[in-house]
């Protein structure tokens, strides 16, 4: 029996980092069992070229990758969103995104990159960072025993995640 694909929504502020890197990331790495998707609540209209240089460097796809509203995501034509992760960095007072409905929500909260001021070096290692720990709760992620776990200890189990480094 073939398993039903779900549908992940990364979301943050500006959807020009964070959630752009967890959206390529989770579509590369848990394809076949994931279709990953990345929006914004104020999205910055463009993707950093920051982002788009280490996905591109870590041969990740960034050929689709746009920054885009939330807002696209709540009409009926588009696909139910089985989970929903906020990825804001609520440490530094950033407004986290809500979203309404029945998907399963948990925050992943991760250090803007693009926000960080000094040389092209410094914001490199910040991206880098981002994406680190990104790829690493993602994998954690596409690794649990999806069919074994009750609502509850699902929800438990994500909100663990976010809180790994």
């Amino acid at each position: 029996m073939k398993q039903e694909v779900l549908n992940v929504l990364f979301l943050c502020t500006g959807n020009s980092a964070r959630s752009i890197m967890a959206e390529s990331i989770l579509n590369s790495i848990g394809s076949n069992k994931f279709n990953a998707f990345s929006a914004g609540s104020r999205p910055a209209g463009r993707v950093n070229p920051l982002a788009l240089e280490l996905l591109a460097k870590n041969r990740l796809p960034t050929e689709d990758l746009r920054s885009k509203d939330w807002s696209e995501f709540s009409r009926p034509s588009t696909p139910f969103m089985h989970f929903v992760f906020t990825v804001c960095d609520q440490a530094a007072a950033e407004t986290c995104p809500v979203w309404p409905g029945q998907s399963m929500t948990a925050h992943w909260g991760v250090t803007d990159p693009a926000a960080v001021q000094g040389s092209d070096e410094d914001k490199r290692k910040a991206f880098l960072k981002a994406y680190t720990e990104l790829y690493r709760r993602i994998s954690l992620f596409i690794n649990l025993p999806f069919d074994t776990l009750n609502r509850l200890a699902l929800k438990e189990k994500l909100d663990e995640i976010g809180r790994t480094q």
